[in-house]
C-alpha cells in the first residue's frame, strides 16, 4: 500500500481500496481495510472524517456502477468494509481505555501510599517525640540549672520538629479529607496557604454532598499544584477557587490576578512540566475530566477543571 501523507492522499487510497473490495477482492482486500485504517489513525484522522470518507468513496463508486446488478450486495459489503476499517480505532480506544483504568489504580495506589507515609510521620514519630519529650523531662530533673537551660533549647528544638512533621503529615494527606471531605479540606489547605505567602484566597463552594473518593483526592491535588503554581509564578495578591456542579459536570475555577502569560507560547517553550500541567492532566484523564487554561500577560490566568458528573455520583452522598 502506497504510504499517505494526508486526508486527501487517504481519501484516494480508502476508495480504489473500497472499489476493489466491491468488485471480489476477497479477504484479503478486507485485510487491506484494516491496514488502511491504522494509516488513518496514525495520521490523525478522525472518525467523522473516517465516516464521511466512506460515504464520498461509495457515492463515486455507487455513482460509477448505477444501474448494475449487485448493488445491494455492494452497500452491505461495503459496510463491512467500513467496519474493517474502524477496527483500528476501536483497538485503540480499547488500549487507551485500558490505560486510562491503569492510571487510575496506579493513583489510587500512590494515594495509599502517601496516606500510609503521612500516618507514620503523623502518629508513629510524633509518638516518639513524646517519648523523648518525656525522657528529656526525667533527665532534666537530675541536672544543675545550666545544663537544664541547655536541655530546656534542646526541647524547644523538638518542638519545631514536631510542628514541621505536623505539617509535613498535612501536606502529604490532610485527615480532613477523608473525614469531612473535599471543600473543607481545601479551606485548609488555602488557609496555610494564606498564612505563608500572604495571599488573599476566596473559597466558593455549592456542593452540599460528597465526592467519591478519587475524585476528592484527584480535585484536592489539582488545587494544591495550582496554588503551588500561583506561589511559584503568579505573583498574584489574591486568588479565587469555585466549586460548581450541574446535572452534568462538576467544575473547578482556580483564578488568580497575577502576571499571567501567553498559554501557546508558554507550553511550547516550557512544555507541560513547566506549569506542573502534566500531573493535572494525568489525574483528569484517569476520570475522564479535562483542562482548560486561560491567561494573558498582565490579566492573570484562571484554570477550568471538569469531571463528568456520571464519575462523581457513584458513591456519593449528601453532607449532613
Amino acid at each position: 500500500m502506497t504510504v499517505a501523507n494526508s486526508t486527501t492522499d487517504i481519501k484516494a487510497l480508502y476508495t480504489e481500496a473500497l472499489e476493489h473490495y466491491l468488485s471480489g477482492g476477497g479477504e484479503r482486500a478486507l485485510r487491506g481495510a484494516y491496514e488502511l485504517g491504522r494509516l488513518a489513525l496514525a495520521s490523525e484522522v478522525g472518525l467523522l472524517d473516517m465516516a464521511e470518507l466512506h460515504h464520498v468513496a461509495l457515492s463515486k463508486i455507487l455513482t460509477d456502477d448505477l444501474g448494475k446488478d449487485g448493488v445491494p450486495l455492494g452497500l452491505a459489503d461495503a459496510s463491512q468494509f467500513l467496519a474493517e476499517s474502524l477496527s483500528a480505532y476501536e483497538m485503540a480506544y480499547r488500549g487507551y481505555r485500558d490505560a486510562v483504568a491503569g492510571l487510575r489504580c496506579l493513583n489510587e495506589a500512590l494515594e495509599r501510599e502517601v496516606r500510609r507515609i503521612a500516618h507514620a510521620v503523623h502518629d508513629e514519630a510524633g509518638q516518639l517525640l513524646v517519648v523523648v519529650h518525656l525522657a528529656m523531662a526525667e533527665i532534666s530533673r537530675d541536672l544543675p540549672p545550666p545544663a537544664q537551660a541547655k536541655v530546656k533549647d534542646v526541647t524547644g528544638l523538638l518542638h519545631q520538629v514536631e510542628e514541621q512533621l505536623r505539617e509535613l503529615s498535612h501536606g502529604l494527606r490532610p485527615t480532613i479529607l477523608d473525614d469531612l471531605g473535599l471543600v473543607p479540606a481545601i479551606r485548609f489547605v488555602t488557609e496555610g496557604v494564606s498564612k505563608r505567602f500572604g495571599l488573599v484566597i476566596h473559597v466558593e463552594s455549592c456542593l452540599d454532598f460528597r465526592l467519591p473518593p478519587a475524585v476528592e483526592t484527584a480535585l484536592y491535588r489539582i488545587v494544591q499544584e495550582a496554588l503551588n503554581n500561583i506561589t511559584k509564578h503568579a505573583g498574584a495578591r489574591n486568588v479565587w477557587i469555585v466549586l460548581d456542579c450541574d446535572t452534568k459536570k462538576i467544575v473547578c475555577a482556580i483564578r488568580d490576578n497575577g502576571v499571567g502569560f501567553n498559554v501557546p507560547a508558554r507550553l511550547k517553550e516550557r512544555g507541560n512540566r513547566g506549569l506542573g500541567l502534566i500531573g493535572i492532566q494525568e489525574r483528569l484523564s484517569a476520570l475522564g475530566g479535562s483542562l482548560h487554561i486561560e491567561s494573558e500577560p498582565g490579566s492573570g490566568t484562571q484554570l477550568r477543571i471538569t469531571v463528568p458528573r456520571e464519575n462523581s455520583n457513584a458513591n456519593s452522598r449528601r453532607l449532613s
